[in-house]
């Protein structure tokens, strides 16, 4: 089911957020701080409950580090679900901030 769903990055200056548009015009978003020009803080992930348990939250952190190895930026996860997903994707140490 999580293929139908495109997950999609707004920037600002000093944060951003990715974001999927879900149906019923539902959103669940990952929000990001710029901590200068080299590191960003992962401070929130949200998937609405009806759409919980489809990898949605998943989706957006791994777009969020594939965009962090191609810019060269590190990460500093903070809200609980990115501090936990980067714990268990030991690949993605190297881009610890």
């Amino acid at each position: 089911m999580t293929d139908e769903f495109t997950v999609e990055r707004e920037d600002s200056p000093g944060h951003g957020r990715y974001v999927i548009h879900l149906p019923g015009g539902l959103e669940a978003e990952m929000t990001f701080r710029k901590m200068g020009d080299s590191v960003i803080a992962i401070d929130h992930t949200y998937t609405p409950p009806e759409f919980r348990g489809q990898n949605i939250a998943l989706m957006m952190i791994e777009r969020g580090v594939a965009d962090a190895r191609r810019d060269g930026v590190k990460v500093k996860p903070e809200c609980s679900y990115a501090v936990v997903q980067f714990k268990r994707h030991k690949d993605w140490a190297d881009l610890l901030a």
